[in-house]
């Protein structure tokens, strides 16, 4: 089994591995905390958060299976080399099943709370469909031959696929009500932290063993953390230089605006006429 050459580098590891835990994990609050204070959840895209749960569900299960599963970690040795470090730490674990946890819990509040004239897309349900449905193929196909680290790859890849598509909705949206307003810029600064840490986790443990299998062989991890700074970047841009708070109107005005409807019935523009 590998270990550490440099104590410093693995202390390193985990303290980087802890920060990301906690910078994501905490992440999901500031939106909790303002669809509480604003009893709706006008301006968070319900897509974002129903891909959101398919994702963090995959790499749950990717990284429990990785972590605890004896029978993976020998597959994983044995196609990448006998003495590599598992690719997945305490942390990914933690993240993970808090991550499923708060997801849940926010499609709580979107239920319970004022949505306006937002819902669920049909695209979304049936991306999450057959998402389900393909990985539901994968675990027939893995039994006869007792495939299971493929099997999880498969969840891995799955879920780095929603975390590239969970974003468009929300950044979409943004842009066609020309406003972030209901959208939490809490969430995104606390995610490129967890998202930077993440990526230089890696990179310490692949300078300890001077090896860079740490990153292909956990491919999801990697991308998970470039996709997911990619997408904070462009959100923090529409947030603070393309739709900044100031543009739209006072700090009293914003949760007017916040729970208008994002899209005028004819109802709405005959009483404007008149």
């Amino acid at each position: 089994m590998a270990s550490w050459n440099s104590i410093p580098l693995e202390v390193l590891y985990d303290t980087l591995g802890w920060i990301a835990f906690f910078s994501w994990s905490i992440s999901f609050y500031p939106q909790v905390i303002l669809n509480f204070k604003r009893k709706s959840v006008v301006g968070l895209n319900f897509d974002f958060v129903v891909l959101n749960l398919t994702k963090h569900s995959s790499y749950l299960i990717y990284n429990a299976s990785m972590f605890f599963s004896s029978v993976v970690q020998k597959q994983y040795r044995e196609k990448y080399g006998l003495h590599e470090m598992i690719p997945v730490a305490a942390n990914d674990v933690a993240f993970s099943t808090h991550a499923v946890l708060l997801t849940a819990f926010t499609l709580f509040q979107i239920v319970i709370y004022d949505r306006g004239n937002q819902k669920v897309s049909k695209t979304s349900i049936g991306i999450v469909c057959v998402a389900w449905l393909t990985v539901a193929v994968c675990v027939f196909v893995a039994l006869p031959s007792h495939s299971w680290l493929w099997l999880i790859s498969c969840f891995n890849t799955l879920q780095v696929v929603m975390t590239v598509i969970k974003y468009i909705p929300q950044a979409i949206m943004n842009f066609q009500r020309k406003s972030t307003i209901g959208f939490s810029i809490g969430n995104i600064l606390l995610d490129l932290l967890g998202g930077v840490t993440n990526y230089g986790q890696m990179a310490v443990q692949s300078i300890d063993q001077n090896s860079w299998v740490n990153f292909y062989g956990n491919i999801g991890k990697t991308l998970l953390s470039l996709v997911s700074i990619f997408f904070d970047l462009l959100f923090i841009l529409q947030h603070y230089v393309i739709y900044p708070a100031w543009k739209i109107g006072t700090s009293r005005d914003v949760d007017v605006i916040g729970k208008k409807p994002l899209l005028k019935t004819s109802d709405d523009e005959n009483k404007e006429d008149v």
